[in-house]
């Protein structure tokens, strides 16, 4: 067994997982698995800069995981960011802070790595499902879209856009809640980017299951379970038909952030999970699947078995 952690900074969340694994059983044992909301994104969309509160936010979260990390000696360590730190002027402000609290080289991976990773993660543990596999992350800043064989791990095909819940939430649904109008054209840009996907070789029509990871999808999962707090055991590996995934999709959109908070949608996701469950819904449509399979294995865990 091998001891690593894993460090995902993305977009609105940073997450830290610590286990112990096997790569000759292909074992996985958990010692942590935490997440911070940082909103690292803040503003990168309008300003093409890490904000200074910001990065505050993001560099408290790394201290703890630092010494979490070392207080488990782990003796492999990865530190990966994503969207907001690719789309940034600054990021080299961000990579000298992380490299001073974690005492690793952090990596900004492009989006091809991070939806190899994603697929990876969620598909590694994942069981008997028919193929091909659609895994769908729904990222702050962008949206991995991966398609491929769930048995072998090989992706057939992967693209990452450029549309994730804090990015569309700052650029086109300011409102609270959105307005029709806002919706509308929140929709319609979405539909223009998925349209780009055959031409990368996503057919999103030839999935056969379709997983949804990260936040939005997990959080999501928990409005459709009922509860008001997190319970992974209950959460991963769930499944909804996908009329009531475009149901709450719709509620959601539909309601406050103060709304949405009281039925359990905690704060620093209740003011973007509304465009991410847009994205999922839109998604949804162009799939013939009847059913969301629910993973919290993702990105996260692709990097920590990257490791070994």
């Amino acid at each position: 067994m091998t001891r690593v952690a894993a460090v995902d900074c993305g977009t609105n969340t940073i997450k830290l997982l610590v286990a112990d694994l096997d790569p000759t059983t292909g074992s996985e044992v958990a010692l942590v698995r935490e997440m911070r909301i940082v909103r690292l994104g803040q503003g990168v969309d309008r300003t093409g800069m890490l904000a200074d509160e910001a990065l505050a936010r993001t560099f408290a979260a790394t201290e703890e995981y630092g010494a979490t990390i070392r207080g488990l000696g782990a003796e492999r360590v990865r530190f990966c960011a994503t969207s907001a730190a690719r789309d940034a002027g600054n990021s080299d402000v961000f990579m000298d802070g992380i490299r001073e609290r974690l005492g690793v080289e952090p990596e900004v991976v492009s989006g091809d790595v991070e939806a190899q990773l994603s697929f990876d993660g969620a598909t590694r543990a994942l069981g008997d499902v028919p193929g091909p596999v659609l895994v769908v992350d729904i990222g702050g800043g962008s949206t991995e879209l991966i398609l491929g064989d769930p048995g072998t791990g090989q992706v057939h095909a992967a693209k990452s856009l450029d549309v994730g819940s804090v990015r569309i939430t700052e650029r086109l649904l300011p409102s609270d809640p959105p307005t029709a109008e806002e919706l509308a054209e929140a929709t319609r840009v979405l539909d223009e980017q998925l349209d780009t996907l055959p031409s990368f070789g996503v057919d999103l029509a030839k999935a056969a299951t379709v997983i949804g990871v990260a936040g939005t999808v997990t959080t999501m999962a928990c409005a459709l379970l009922g509860l008001t707090a997190w319970d992974r055991d209950k959460v991963h590996l769930s499944r909804f038909p996908v009329a009531d995934v475009h149901a709450l999709a719709d509620d959601l959109l539909a309601a406050t952030v103060a709304a949405r908070e009281e039925r359990g949608i905690p704060a620093g996701r209740s003011d973007v999970i509304g465009a991410g469950a847009l994205v999922l819904d839109r998604v949804l449509r162009r799939t013939p699947a009847d059913a969301l399979l629910v993973s919290d294995c993702d990105i996260l865990d692709g990097i920590a078995w990257s490791l070994v």
